[in-house]
C-alpha cells in the first residue's frame, strides 16, 4: 500500500454516498477558495483565455485586411511573443507564457507552408478534438483527466480514486462536461474548415474561444464545490516523516 493510497479516515454517509471522508463544518466543505485557486492555476484564468484568443483574432483581422498569410502569421506570432514576455516580466506561470507561443508558432508554420490561411487554426482544432476524446475516454475508464490535472494542485494526488469517492464522482462529471463541450465545439468548427473560407473560420474560432472554456470551468467549479474536500496526502506524508524522525530520535535517546 503506497503513501497515496493509505487507509481512509472513518467513513460517513454523505450526499455523495458512503465512504466519503468526514467533512468540516465550514460552509461548502471549506473548498470554495481552494477550488477557485486550483482552477485558475490549472487553466490560466480569464487572462489565459483572452491570451489564447487574441492571436487568432489578430490573425483573422490582418488576413481580412491584407490577404497576406505571411504578414498575418507574423503579426499573430509577434503578439503571442509579447504576451509571453509580459508574463515572464511579471514572473507569472511560465507554462502559460510558452504554451501560447508554441501553439501560435505551429499554426503559423502550417498556414505559411500550405499557403492556406485556414491551416493557421488546424493545429488548435486537432488539439481541441484530441483533448475532447481524452476527457471522454478517461471519464469512461474511471480515471478522469480532470482529476489527474487537479489532483496535484489540491495536494491530493490520486487519493480521490480509492479514498474519496465523492471527489471521483465530481471529477468524472467534470471530465464528461469538458469532453462533450469540446466535442460540440469541434462539430461546429470542422465543417467550416472543410467547406468555409479562412475568414469565416477565423471569426468562428474567435467566437468559440472563451465562452465554451468559461462554461467548462464553471461546471467544474460547481461539481467540485459540492464534493467532499480533498485529502491532503502531502501533509500526511510530511506528518509520517516527522513522526518517524521522532521515533528514531526517541529510540536513540533510550539507547544512550
Amino acid at each position: 500500500m503506497t503513501s497515496l493510497d493509505k487507509q481512509p479516515v472513518e467513513p460517513v454517509t454523505g450526499p455523495d454516498g458512503p465512504g466519503t471522508p468526514n467533512a468540516p463544518d465550514a460552509p461548502d466543505n471549506g473548498v470554495d477558495a481552494a477550488t477557485r485557486a486550483a482552477l485558475f492555476e490549472a487553466f490560466g484564468g480569464v487572462r489565459g483565455m483572452v491570451e489564447t484568443t487574441l492571436p487568432g483574432l489578430v490573425f483573422v483581422l490582418a488576413y481580412t485586411v491584407e490577404r497576406d498569410i505571411h504578414l498575418a502569421a507574423y503579426i499573430a506570432l509577434g503578439l503571442s511573443a509579447v504576451l509571453a514576455v509580459i508574463r515572464l516580466i511579471g514572473r507569472d506561470t511560465v507554462k502559460h507564457a510558452f504554451s501560447g507561443v508554441f501553439g501560435v508558432a505551429i499554426g503559423a508554420v502550417f498556414a505559411m507552408m500550405s499557403g492556406d490561411a485556414k491551416n493557421f487554426y488546424l493545429p488548435g482544432m486537432l488539439y481541441t478534438l484530441g483533448l475532447a476524446v481524452a476527457y471522454c475516454a478517461t471519464a469512461a475508464a474511471g480515471v478522469p483527466l480532470i482529476g489527474l490535472i487537479l489532483g496535484p494542485v489540491f495536494r491530493e494526488n490520486l487519493s480521490w480514486r480509492t479514498r474519496n469517492p465523492g471527489r471521483k464522482v465530481a471529477y468524472t462529471k467534470s471530465s464528461w462536461a469538458w469532453g462533450l463541450i469540446l466535442l460540440a465545439k469541434s462539430a461546429i468548427t470542422f465543417p467550416i474548415y472543410f467547406w468555409g473560407d479562412a475568414t469565416q473560420l477565423g471569426w468562428l474560432r474567435v467566437a468559440l474561444g472563451i465562452p465554451p472554456m468559461l462554461l467548462c470551468v464553471y461546471l467544474t467549479y460547481i461539481f467540485l464545490a459540492k464534493a467532499p474536500p480533498p485529502i491532503d496526502v502531502i501533509a500526511e506524508m510530511e506528518a509520517e516523516e516527522a513522526a518517524e524522525k521522532e521515533r528514531a530520535a526517541a529510540a536513540k535517546r533510550a539507547e544512550s
